[in-house]
């Protein structure tokens, strides 16, 4: 497709940072969204993965007896776990490579060469750029590409050029979105990264920046060459060392300051991490103010969309902004968010700037804003020497567009938080109800209901059975009486349906099954035991020994009157 040219309609625009889960089953059993792959094919992705210097817990191959069931069984384990181990690692699970192994259908495009297609069509109209050579893989976006550059009147200076797709939060218009981009290049602020061409189409947009020798601040922390692709550099660090306590009070006070002016702006940003800030000289610079206009999903979006008191950009911003401190003074990310417990740290000033932006209490209750970041004791005394005045001029038309879509971007992230609120309590509740405790809890009550109403009948059996032969005794009382009760079948039956229904309510189908099938039993022996043949006049009256002995209280007094 040319640069200039639209996209075709009805494309899908994918939100990257989605997490995906991938479960092994049975083929037989596989309902949803389904693929099959080979032992080789998770070989060869295994062996992709090696630049990122991690030991991966891929399972062995084995030649002989490979189709064995027991072995069958171990290896889907084994599977399973190096799926669990990929997708949980925040860097491995965005990267291509295993986007294209879990979702190939969304992910069979190569975009290296669409991004090929596009500069090379920009090329033809601006005859004074030329491409030294593609930066492959420098960045995490999978359609996000970085080319190295130069003028051909200055062949000794390099320039980055950056090409990028449109994101799933592009609510702009094209009209309004072009001019927004054609503006960022007038954006002049002492630590903002300066862009020098800007340009865009319906679909994307192309910017180019000087390149930095130094890179950006997760190169200074990982001691990284630039140009060193994502996976080789971030990974796996070969030394884990935080930055000093003055490098930390002055890296971020300059960040906290322009992230405050670009909120007094009315500018969404929403893409802060290390990466993301170019090293220039003691000087933080911002980069990509693009990304927000382009649509583009946040590096840290798996995180925050899991807490719905982090719902604005500017509360996105300072969640970020506690990501990237934790990255500067431990000299790696946080493990897992919300963080329980801090290790120690150069200054506990440090440590109360953290736990206001990643801890517990933080994330249930809201982050605080960035003007009250800056009166806190690690930023309010830094000393910020600059003489370069901020400059940033946005219409009152695009300043309108603007505000529409930040509050169609929270609104889209406000929903992706109610549905994983709702997804996460349905899960618990499964997990709760299909727990072995809850199981033997629910059996317990079933017998106990069974036994309940197993009492019950038999008492009520007994007193039928007793009105039944009281008034059968009677020289007046006729054999067949209007008021004459149940038989002590036919009332056993009744009691026993009774039973069957309540015992399905419990929900518990063997439990309840088995508690019938005992009480119908216990019935047929009680009523085997307590049957008496008719008595003759001038007989004696024989107690019957089964219902004594099974009820106790049973009234003898009126056999005795009889």
């Amino acid at each position: 497709m040319a640069f200039m040219e639209k996209p075709p309609a009805g494309k899908v625009l994918l939100d990257d940072t989605v997490p995906l889960t991938a479960a092994i089953e049975a083929s037989q059993s596989l309902q949803s969204h389904t693929i099959v792959r080979r032992y080789s094919d998770f070989d060869l992705l295994n062996n992709s993965l090696q630049i990122a210097g991690l030991s991966l817990p891929l399972p062995p191959k084995k030649l002989i007896g490979n189709m064995d069931r027991e072995f069958i069984a171990e290896r889907q384990k084994g599977l399973q776990n190096y799926l669990n181990v990929i997708t949980t690692n925040h860097i491995l699970s965005n990267c291509e490579l295993v986007k294209k192994f879990l979702d190939p259908n969304n992910y069979s495009a190569n975009y290296t060469e669409i991004a090929l297609q596009q500069v090379s069509m920009f090329f033809r109209s601006e005859p004074k750029w030329e491409v030294v050579e593609p930066l492959k893989d420098i960045g995490w976006r999978i359609r996000k590409k970085y080319f190295l550059m130069k003028i051909k009147n200055q062949p000794k200076e390099r320039l980055v050029l950056s090409w990028a797709d449109l994101g799933p939060d592009k609510y702009l218009s094209d009209k309004d979105f072009q001019c927004l981009i054609k503006l960022l290049p007038s954006c002049l602020h002492p630590y903002i990264y300066r862009v020098t061409f800007a340009t865009a189409n319906e679909s994307s947009a192309l910017l180019i920046r000087t390149f930095n020798e130094k890179g950006t601040l997760k190169d200074l922390i990982y001691k990284a060459k630039p140009k060193d692709p994502f996976l080789k550099k971030y990974c796996n660090p070969k030394k884990i060392q935080g930055l000093e306590l003055q490098q930390i009070k002055t890296y971020g006070r300059q960040i906290l300051e322009v992230l405050k002016f670009l909120h007094d702006k009315g500018f969404p940003y929403g893409h802060l991490h290390a990466s993301n800030v170019m090293l220039d000289g003691d000087t933080c610079r911002l980069l990509d103010l693009e990304n927000s206009l382009l649509g583009l999903p946040s590096f840290y979006r798996s995180y925050f969309s899991q807490f719905r008191k982090i719902n604005t950009l500017e509360s996105v911003d300072v969640h970020c902004f506690g990501h990237l401190l934790y990255e500067m003074t431990y000299g790696r990310p946080p493990d897992s968010v919300p963080v329980d417990s801090f290790p120690p740290a150069p200054s506990m000033a440090v440590v109360a700037v953290l736990e206001s932006t990643l801890s517990c209490e933080a994330c249930k209750n809201g982050m605080p804003t960035v003007s009250r970041l800056l009166q806190m004791p690690l930023f309010s005394d830094v000393l910020l020497t600059t003489s370069e005045k901020p400059q940033f001029k946005i219409p009152t038309k695009l300043k309108e567009a603007l505000r529409i879509a930040k509050e169609c971007i929270e609104k889209r992230l406000i929903e992706e938080q109610k549905q994983i609120h709702q997804h996460r309590r349905l899960t618990r509740a499964q997990s709760h109800h299909g727990s072995e405790e809850e199981r033997k809890k629910r059996k317990i009550l079933a017998r106990k209901k069974s036994k309940r109403s197993a009492i019950e009948n038999s008492e009520e059996h007994s007193a039928k059975y007793s009105n039944s032969n009281n008034s059968g005794s009677g020289a007046s009382s006729p054999l067949t009486s209007p008021s004459s009760p149940t038989p002590p079948s036919t009332s056993a039956a009744l009691g026993l349906c009774k039973d069957v229904k309540e015992g399905k309510d419990i929900c518990v189908t063997s439990t309840s099954s088995t508690s019938a099938s005992t009480t119908s039993s216990s019935l047929a022996s009680h009523e085997h035991r307590g049957a008496c043949p008719a008595l003759t006049p001038g007989c004696e009256w024989c107690e019957p020994r089964g219902l004594a002995q099974l009820h106790p209280e049973f009234p003898k007094r009126n056999f005795e009157e009889n």
